[in-house]
């Protein structure tokens, strides 16, 4: 594995940590949204990781035994809804309230979206380090280089 494949496999680590932050900020920021455009009430969003290798499951069990194998870092599956169930809450003075009276929140916990929150701030965080540890190696070769 060289340098650079190590700098690029800790800079899509760090591409998918930043939109998974950007999905949380999303989620907290609309933690009590009620309507959204389309009229329907905001749900969770998640993010879903991958490989970028080329092979999977079996395959890529095999392929990892049998050859040398080389990282190629990670990218974003997608974004999906989070379908769990919304929050009813008993407010008939609400604009969104139904004929009983009760409005429809999004299924965001606050605390679990900080607890995402700092899990993917660390893993940022180690991308970042290990980006940097790389470049220091590289740094260390080229000036061993010039002596």
């Amino acid at each position: 594995m060289s340098i650079f494949t190590g700098m690029n496999v800790s800079a899509t680590g760090m591409t998918a940590q930043q939109l998974r932050l950007d999905t949380i900020a999303e989620n907290i920021a609309n933690a009590n949204t009620t309507r959204t455009d389309g009229k329907d009430t905001y749900r969770r969003k998640m993010v879903s990781f991958r490989s970028q290798d080329t092979l999977s499951g079996f395959d890529q069990v095999l392929y990892n035994k049998i050859q040398t194998y080389t990282p190629q870092g990670v990218k974003v599956a997608g974004i999906y809804e989070d379908q769990s169930e919304l929050k009813m809450v008993y407010d008939p003075e609400h604009p969104d309230a139904d004929e009983n009276g009760y409005v429809w929140y999004p299924n965001v916990d606050t605390v679990t979206e900080m607890t995402n929150m700092i899990d993917a701030s660390r893993a940022y965080e180690a991308n970042v380090t290990a980006f940097n540890s790389n470049k220091s190696i590289a740094t260390k070769g080229l000036s061993l280089m010039e002596s």
